[in-house]
């Protein structure tokens, strides 16, 4: 009888070493990352057509919601977020040299160009003496400095730096505009009191504006189109190239180009249909 007994409690404690060690391989075993976003659509492109590819590939995925444009980078930098999507390659630069930190674009997302809209005003024929708000960060206030000069509202300098614009850069201003500068954030807000606004894309979509309702859109090339945003030192790292791997893949293509959410959307070079 002790003989059966002390079996039972060698094959028990057996079970639980066994399930320890297998509890232990799991934890080893799991990948995970923790993703950074601000307010708009990058989260959901994410969700629809990154996540189910990672998550054949064994990565747990977690979500850090961010509200500027400095702490998602500071994260990274930090090692607190793996990556954040957000932001285009300028800003990015341009947060580094004022944070001293090291991060590197390393795959294009689909994204939605910045606009001008108006609620005041049926067309862009009430441009004389108008306030025009857009955003006060140098790099989208060139942006936005380069819609206007587009539509021959204004006439900028030659070869204006995007680090250091200021409404100073604009040696003609045809119709007399009163330019507001304004944190980007807020220029959904300030649609009630200008009578035109540049608009981020992404600030326009997560307050459930069109990008087709824009009067006039920028013409947006490489340096101003999102990216994902790593560290540098973790450039070469396997979760780095997952993650390229799940964009370029046409699943991802087909998750973008089927859904009517990102019609309008600045694509990047590596889609194909």
């Amino acid at each position: 009888m002790r003989e059966n007994r002390y079996m039972l409690v060698l094959c028990v404690i057996f079970i639980l070493l066994l399930l320890g060690c297998n509890k232990e391989a799991a934890t080893d075993n799991e990948k995970e990352l923790n993703i950074g976003f601000n307010p708009g659509p990058y989260i959901d492109q994410f969700k629809e057509g990154i996540e189910p590819q990672l998550i054949e590939k064994g990565y747990k995925i977690t979500y850090t919601d961010f509200t500027d444009g400095i702490q998602p980078n500071v994260a990274v930098a930090d090692g607190d977020i793996d990556a954040n999507i957000f932001q285009h390659t300028t800003y990015m630069e341009s947060i580094n040299a004022e944070e001293e930190i090291d991060l590197i674009g390393i795959v294009q997302v689909p994204t939605p160009p910045m606009g001008i809209y108006s609620k005041k005003h049926d067309s862009l024929d009430s441009i004389e003496n108008a306030v025009v708000a857009m955003p006060s960060d140098p790099v989208n206030m060139t942006r936005a400095l380069n819609i206007l000069e587009d539509l021959d509202w204004i006439t900028l300098k030659e070869d204006i730096d995007p680090l250091r614009v200021t409404e100073k850069d604009i040696v003609e201003n045809h119709y007399n505009i009163d330019i507001r500068p304004m944190d980007a954030a807020q220029g959904v807000r300030a649609l009630d009191d200008a009578d035109y606004v540049a608009i981020q894309g992404n600030y326009a979509i997560s307050s459930g504006i069109g990008l087709t309702s824009a009067f006039h859109q920028e013409k947006m090339n490489d340096p101003y189109i999102n990216v994902v945003a790593v560290k540098e030192t973790n450039e070469d790292e396997q979760f780095v190239k997952d993650i390229i791997d799940a964009y370029h893949a046409e699943q991802f293509q087909d998750a973008i180009l089927t859904n009517e959410q990102f019609d309008g959307y600045v694509l990047p070079n590596y889609f194909t249909k």
